[in-house]
C-alpha cells in the first residue's frame, strides 16, 4: 500500500468532538492492521479538505459627478459662445450693409458686400484657430493667423465706424430739423420784426429805424436759441453723460458732448467685432 504520510495536509478548520473521536478510531485500526504504516482514509481526506464558500463579486459602476465649478464653467462657455455668435451676426450685418452702400452700381455694391461679410467672418474664426495652432506649438502659423486677423479686424472696425457714424448723423439731423412751437413762434417774431424794420427804414435811417434793427437782431437770437435747444435734444445721450460726469466730479471735469459722441462711436464699432475673442475664450475655457 502507498505511503501517504508525506501528503501535505491543508489547513483544516476546527473539528468537533465526534469528528476527532472517529478519526482517532480510524488511525488506531489502521495501525493494528498495517503495523507501522499510517494510512489516511479517503473519508478522512475528504473531510479534511477546506470548506469552500462561494464568493460573490459585486461590480460597482463609477459615476462621473459634475462639480459646481465644472457646471459653472460649462455654463459660462455656452454663454460666451452664444454672445460671440450674436455679436458676429450684428457685425456681419453692419459691415455688409455699409460696404454695399459704398458701391456706385448694383454689381459694385454686391461685391463690396461680399468683401465685408468675408472679412468679418474671417475676423470671427481666426482667433480660435490661432489659439489652437499656438497650443500645438505651430508658432509661425499662429503668428500669421494673428497678422491676418489684425488686417481683417481693422477693415471691420472701419466699416463699423462708417455704419455707426452715418446712422447716428442721420438720426440727429432728423431730430434737429424738427419744428417745435417755440421755433415756429421765433420764426414768426423774426418775420414781423423784419417787416417793421423795412417799413420804418424805407424813408431813411432814423431813430425808429435803428430801434427796429435792434428788434430784428433780438428776434434772430431768439430763433437761434430755440434751434440750439432742439439740436441739444437731438442727442440726449451725450448731453446726459456730460452732465453726469460733471456732477460726479463736482465740476472738476467738464467733458464736451463731442467727447462722448466719439466714445460711443468707438464702442459701437468695436464691440460687434469682439465676437472672435469671445469665441476663443469660450472654447478655451473647456
Amino acid at each position: 500500500m502507498t505511503d501517504v504520510s508525506n501528503i501535505i495536509t491543508l489547513r483544516q478548520p476546527a473539528k468537533t468532538g465526534a469528528e476527532r473521536s472517529r478519526a482517532y478510531r480510524l488511525r488506531r485500526k489502521a495501525r493494528e492492521t498495517n503495523g507501522s504504516e499510517t494510512v489516511t482514509p479517503v473519508s478522512s481526506a475528504v473531510t479534511s479538505l477546506p470548506r469552500l464558500t462561494p464568493s460573490v463579486t459585486i461590480q460597482t459602476t463609477k459615476r462621473h459627478t459634475v462639480t459646481p465649478s465644472r457646471s459653472l464653467l460649462i455654463s459660462s462657455d455656452l454663454f460666451l459662445t452664444i454672445a460671440a455668435i450674436a455679436l458676429a451676426g450684428v457685425g456681419i450685418t453692419m459691415n455688409g450693409w455699409f460696404a454695399r452702400s459704398l458701391g456706385s452700381s448694383d454689381i459694385a455694391g454686391w461685391l463690396f458686400l461680399l468683401v465685408g461679410v468675408a472679412a468679418d467672418a474671417v475676423a470671427l474664426v481666426l482667433p480660435h484657430c490661432a489659439a489652437i495652432l499656438w497650443q500645438r506649438t505651430r508658432r509661425a502659423r499662429a503668428a500669421v493667423a494673428w497678422l491676418v486677423w489684425l488686417v481683417t479686424f481693422a477693415f471691420a472696425i472701419q466699416a463699423g465706424i462708417g455704419f455707426a457714424s452715418v446712422s447716428i448723423s442721420d438720426v440727429t439731423m432728423t431730430r434737429a430739423s424738427r419744428v417745435t412751437p417755440a421755433v415756429t413762434q421765433a420764426q414768426a417774431n423774426l418775420v414781423d420784426a423784419q417787416a417793421a424794420r423795412d417799413r420804418e427804414c424805407a424813408s431813411g435811417n432814423g431813430k425808429n429805424c435803428r430801434t427796429r434793427e435792434d428788434q430784428v437782431v433780438q428776434a434772430r437770437s431768439a430763433l437761434s436759441a430755440a434751434q440750439a435747444t432742439i439740436s441739444a435734444q437731438a442727442d440726449p445721450q451725450t448731453e446726459a453723460a456730460r452732465h453726469i460726469v460733471s456732477w460726479i466730479s463736482a465740476g472738476r471735469l467738464e467733458p464736451s458732448a463731442d467727447d462722448f459722441a466719439m466714445l460711443r462711436l468707438v464702442l459701437l464699432a468695436l464691440l460687434p467685432q469682439a465676437g472672435g475673442i469671445l469665441l476663443m475664450l469660450g472654447r478655451g475655457a473647456r
